[in-house]
């Protein structure tokens, strides 16, 4: 933002919490709707822009956010143009038994008495970006993905199909799938197991309950019923 400096008598910008290798966003349902609203353009395209000058916020850059699922009360839910901008949404559950143990032995209630070493540098994380573009696709893997994001524009269950960026989404994610595995190329099932998680926070029922679990769980059903009537490339 920008800020008055009394002593040079101007404005001067001041880099934000936003300006950092991976911003965690926690419970990004209570932020307003202006919060949420700023996130676009750094999520998209890693930079933001005060009083029309760009300012990069470097890379690597990627976003963590977390939903309270369960009070709704003083929260604000996110707009169809933000939820596109995540990549894909996962649900934590709760923690396995010997972990929440762990928890439980050390007492650690708050992020600052976390201590974590780390599993890679920055470097190691911009080098595997740099690689899953590299990851092989055939154009019949392509022509599977437009078929799931097609058959989710006509099924009427839906508010609205998937977007042309779910379907970029859903590419990119099964390229960083295969090289997990140590695959240089895509794989159909890279393609089926990621699709709910990158299509579900993507689409919306066309009858809302009022439920957001069981919409949730709706919008999976769905889904697994479309991939099971699209045959995958052999």
């Amino acid at each position: 933002m920008a800020i008055y400096d009394e002593t040079t008598r101007e404005f001067v910008f001041k880099r934000g919490p936003v300006f950092a290798n991976i911003v965690l966003a926690d419970e990004i349902n209570r932020a307003p709707p202006k919060t949420q609203s700023a996130l676009l353009e750094v999520m998209d395209r890693a930079r933001v822009t005060v009083d029309g000058v760009s300012h990069a916020v470097g890379a690597p850059f990627m976003v963590f956010a977390t939903q309270n699922p369960v009070d709704y009360e003083g929260t604000f839910q996110l707009p169809e143009s933000q939820m596109d901008r995540f990549l894909m949404r996962l649900r934590m559950g709760y923690p396995q038994h010997d972990d929440e143990i762990e928890i439980l032995r050390t007492s650690r209630s708050g992020y600052d008495s976390i201590s974590l070493n780390p599993v890679a540098s920055r470097a190691d994380v911009a080098g595997l970006q740099s690689l899953v573009p590299q990851v092989f696709i055939e154009d019949s893997i392509l022509d599977f993905i437009l078929r799931i994001v097609a058959a989710t524009r006509t099924e009427s269950e839906f508010k609205a199909g998937a977007s042309v960026r779910g379907g970029l989404a859903l590419r990119t994610a099964a390229q960083a799938r295969a090289l997990v595995n140590g695959r240089d190329f895509v794989l159909p099932d890279d393609v089926t197991e990621l699709v709910p998680v990158v299509f579900a926070h993507r689409l919306a029922l066309a009858r809302q309950t009022g439920d957001s679990l069981e919409e949730r769980r709706s919008v999976g059903a769905h889904l697994k019923r479309i991939l099971m009537a699209l045959p995958p490339p052999v």
